[in-house]
């Protein structure tokens, strides 16, 4: 099947069931938005109870118990701490992540021509990603530290609310480094993450529809195909917590009083890989795997929902 532009060449823009101009990325932008800023707001409780076990493993030492003891400590707002930052943070992030990649996945796949796009999927797959994770991430920066500052502070230390703990970043910026002092160990977090994210998904999805849903994609309804989303989704997301979680906990680290103005390496050895690796994996497989997994679900369900199709497959 030819996918010519009007041109009459090839253009991997015209793949999908619906040209790919600039209202599609618009629309895969509010997607990613909203698959983006819900999935991980939703989930506060579950994000301030691991930063929480990363920074101080010794008095966080489990998921449930963690939150029993913030909940006995600081009531059951303590367990929503940073919701706001988390909402826009994560839905400008979302918005650039999967509008980008939309469209550098067809940049990339036009500057490859038609034979090597489908030869190298899988590497424009990775470029694609990491391409758009490095503008979410510029987006996300300043919202995640201040959203780890709110969570990691001992209660009444630092404000709580949104736009005040934004004014004391700020003021305080020598020590917080505010507002990118985070974006290196962010990318160096996020960028794996989110080439695990995009590239398994799309793996898992191709391979799902060639062995097991083998006719026709757009022969199978959307409930399928959003389950298959879902699916794909979720077993994408545990292998980007592994990926990541190294790096997520020196996130985390920086935020400490105790290690305001060490350098990462530094930082990274006085807690040790192993410890930087392991603690609060378990808990971050949980959180990430359905996290990625939903957000897709809400990601191809808004594209869905606007007549254009569901992600990757035939």
């Amino acid at each position: 099947m030819a996918h010519l532009a009007p041109t009459g060449k090839w253009d991997a823009r015209y793949l999908g069931p619906v040209p790919h101009d600039a209202s599609y990325y618009v629309k895969c932008m509010v997607g990613g938005a909203l698959a983006c800023g819900t999935t991980h707001a939703g989930i506060t409780p579950l994000d301030v109870t691991k930063c929480n076990m990363q920074v101080n493993p010794g008095k966080y030492n489990g998921l449930v118990s963690g939150i029993r003891l913030i909940a006995a400590e600081e009531g059951s707002k303590g367990l929503w701490k940073g919701f706001g930052p988390t909402l826009v943070g994560y839905s400008l992030q979302g918005m650039f992540k999967y509008g980008l990649y939309e469209v550098f996945k067809d940049t990339y796949m036009n500057l490859a021509g038609e034979e090597a796009s489908s030869k190298y999927k899988g590497a424009i797959w990775l470029a694609g990603s990491a391409s758009a994770e490095v503008f979410a991430d510029i987006a996300l920066c300043p919202l995640e530290m201040t959203k780890v500052k709110i969570q990691t502070s001992p209660a009444g230390t630092f404000p709580v609310p949104m736009f005040a703990a934004l004014r004391e970043m700020s003021a305080l910026k020598a020590d917080t480094r505010y507002p990118f002092g985070s974006l290196v160990p962010l990318w160096s977090r996020q960028i794996p993450y989110t080439m695990a994210k995009f590239f398994f998904f799309e793996y898992i999805v191709e391979q799902f529809y060639n062995r097991v849903f083998t006719a026709p994609k757009d022969t199978y309804g959307k409930p399928t195909q959003l389950g298959i989303t879902f699916a794909s989704g979720y077993l994408a997301g545990v292998i980007c917590a592994v990926v990541s979680h190294p790096a997520d906990s020196l996130v985390s680290q920086m935020g400490k009083p105790s290690n305001k103005g060490k350098g990462l390496g530094q930082i990274a050895s006085e807690v040790g890989m192993v410890s930087l690796a392991t603690k609060g994996l378990g808990t971050r497989v949980l959180m990430i795997g359905t996290l990625t997994g939903f957000q897709w679900w809400i990601y191809d369900s808004f594209k869905t929902a606007m007549g254009l199709g569901t992600t990757g497959g035939k």
